[in-house]
């Protein structure tokens, strides 16, 4: 597999080091009998870790020449039922068909321009997993976990569903090819609903975008209408928490 070159068009960046996969692997707690779900495998370095700790996995491979690679790489694995790899795209995929409401964590080394929407897809699902453990982009990791203090509608749409961690930046030197940015692992635990309806899910998004339309402004401008607690009024949208949007449901 070391001569499959990486395509820009699916944002393909190969991890070379070990150290990452295994933090992530460990901060997720992956261990025997856990069924694990990994989106984009590549050339099967997490693979390799999850498999190792003794999970099922479920590989979902989009790539053509990948997905061929991976079947003679893992071929044992496959043959044992440790592993299931499915050759297709995890956005056209029935994720409550192949899980078959079996729990199950999410684990990935996914593409930059994919994380806010699998972030998203994944939290809202029916079938939510355990938890999240993502390689993303660098700044996208320290604004999910809002490192500098301030809020967003990306922290707020993690934040109404889980409660997201910075684990550990990873150098931009330990991937083929190396992208322009460094990345990081984060770590999305504690998932669950925080919505009775989905009338209340629509609103509460509806909500923060509103807010964050002006973010300098204060709520009480920008949320025209709303009949806000006073306690929040003064404040602007990147001063609050997902629980004080939350009131406003």
């Amino acid at each position: 597999m070391k001569h499959s070159r990486a395509k820009r068009s699916l944002g393909q960046n190969f991890l070379i080091n070990l150290w990452p996969v295994r933090l992530m692997a460990k901060r997720a707690d992956v261990k025997i009998g856990d069924t694990v779900l990994e989106i984009g495998p590549g050339k099967g370095i997490l693979t390799k870790e999850l498999l190792f700790c003794g999970a099922h996995v479920i590989a979902v491979e989009k790539d053509d020449n990948l997905y061929h690679a991976l079947t003679a790489k893992f071929k044992t694995e496959i043959s044992t039922g440790v592993l299931t790899l499915i050759h297709g795209d995890i956005l056209d995929i029935d994720v409550q068909k192949i899980m078959v409401g079996t729990p199950y964590k999410l684990i990935a080394n996914i593409p930059y321009n994919l994380t806010g929407l699998l972030i998203r897809i994944f939290l809202e699902h029916t079938h939510q997993p355990l938890s999240i453990t993502f390689l993303v982009q660098k700044e996208v990791a320290d604004r999910i976990c809002m490192r500098d203090k301030k809020s967003s509608i990306l922290a707020l749409s993690v934040a109404v569903f889980g409660t997201p961690e910075y684990v550990e930046k990873v150098g931009k030197s330990l991937f083929r090819p190396a992208p322009n940015v460094d990345s990081a692992i984060i770590h999305i635990h504690t998932i669950h609903n925080s919505f009775a309806s989905t009338e209340a899910k629509i609103h509460f998004f509806d909500t923060i975008k509103k807010a964050f339309n002006s973010k300098r402004k204060k709520i009480s401008t920008t949320l025209k209408g709303y009949m806000l607690p006073d306690d929040l009024k003064d404040r602007r949208p990147e001063e609050l928490e997902v629980g004080d949007f939350l009131k406003l449901l």
